[in-house]
């Protein structure tokens, strides 16, 4: 039975909204704070108020401005390309210190409610190289926090160690993989479902969904 109250943090892509479905099989209670960080487009803020609202979940957009002054990058500055990274460099599409700001702003949200669990979609498997997404960061990002603030909060990563073909299976393991397909956007250019076909983000997704559904077929 769902115990608990959680907050996920969520930006109306691919991920988190697999991590607000898997949330919601789990807790009774389920929060959703999207951070507005300067994003390319305001289209990922108003994917994500119209899923929160679709699904029935109390939804948060916090203000993150700061991070747009702090470190320009291809998410928050239109005059910079998106570009993988090339020779062990990140991608132009890292935000540094992004996802240590959110999730401890969502533990501080959270301890105002009385929820003590944290979801994040970040995923070591696919992280194009992120330092915030490891599994070692969210783990010591988690004693930090329970030492920061007195409490007992649980950070929770069901995507860790998922591959994009991983996630899909997950999406699809909780009923919800059309939905997900159709309406979250994931893509840099801020085209909503199968995106641009062309941006890092939208590869990384078409090949995963591609891999599964072929696996799926296979195992028919």
């Amino acid at each position: 039975m769902p115990q608990g109250s959680a907050v996920v943090v969520f930006s109306g892509g691919q991920d988190s909204t697999t991590c607000l479905f898997w949330a919601l099989k789990r807790f009774e209670k389920v929060y959703a704070v999207t951070f507005a960080y300067g994003q390319r487009h305001d289209d990922e803020i108003e994917v994500a108020k119209e899923i929160a609202a679709e699904v029935g979940v109390e939804h948060e957009v916090l203000d993150m401005g700061l991070l747009n002054q702090l470190a320009p990058n291809a998410l928050t500055r239109k005059d910079i390309d998106v570009s993988e990274g090339a020779d062990g460099e990140l991608p132009s599409t890292f935000v540094p210190g992004r996802n240590l700001l959110f999730l401890s702003f969502a533990a501080i949200f959270g301890e105002q409610r009385g929820a003590k669990h944290i979801v994040t979609g970040v995923c070591e498997t696919d992280s194009s190289g992120y330092p915030d997404c490891r599994d070692g960061f969210v783990k010591s990002l988690n004693v930090t926090l329970n030492l920061a603030m007195d409490e007992t909060f649980v950070l929770h990563a069901p995507l860790m160690w998922l591959d994009k073909a991983g996630a899909w299976k997950l999406a699809d393991d909780l009923g919800q993989l059309p939905y997900i397909r159709d309406y979250t956007l994931t893509c840099y250019h801020g085209i909503r479902g199968n995106g641009c076909s062309e941006c890092p983000a939208c590869k990384l997704r078409r090949q995963g969904l591609e891999m599964y559904l072929n696996s799926k077929d296979r195992d028919a």
